[in-house]
């Protein structure tokens, strides 16, 4: 009898150690939530350094000079593209919606790549926007392509 209790005590702590075991297993598959907020949070200070003057606080841009960042293919679509543009500045007439825009957007090259990557998190993230994250990476290889 003895023998038994013995026996059933090891069978659940086995299965209760397996059980415990497919949970983290399962938790460390999922992205991490916190490396995106820390993400977003740097980049919104890089925005309010850099950005707020040119596309304001809302992110809707400064009238037909410069465009908005809320909602647009140029924001939510390519990252290397996206990451082009801060890393050489932009030069080209574009319309967005029914409005033409056409100041010139300086180059950022001489931020570092950790922030472009923040920065670019955070507005694909922001004014109503939802994106994935920008990641370094994806800052070193569009910074490579442009030599």
């Amino acid at each position: 009898m003895k023998i038994l209790k013995i026996a059933a005590i090891a069978a659940l702590a086995f299965l209760s150690s397996a059980s415990a075991f497919a949970q983290a297993k399962k938790l460390a598959a999922k992205p991490s939530t916190s490396g995106l907020v820390a993400s977003i949070g740097r980049g919104k200070v890089v925005y309010s350094k850099i950005c707020v003057t040119c596309h304001m606080a809302d992110g809707l841009g400064a009238g037909n000079m410069n465009p908005p960042l809320a909602k647009t293919t140029f924001v939510l679509g390519s990252k290397p593209k996206l990451a082009s543009i801060v890393l050489n500045g932009f030069n080209e007439t574009i319309d967005i919606g029914d409005q033409t825009f056409s100041n010139v957007m300086p180059s950022q090259d001489f931020l570092k790549d950790q922030e472009i990557a923040d920065v670019l998190t955070y507005v694909r993230n922001s004014f109503g926007n939802k994106a994935s994250a920008v990641t370094v990476a994806e800052v070193k290889k569009a910074r490579a392509a442009k030599k």
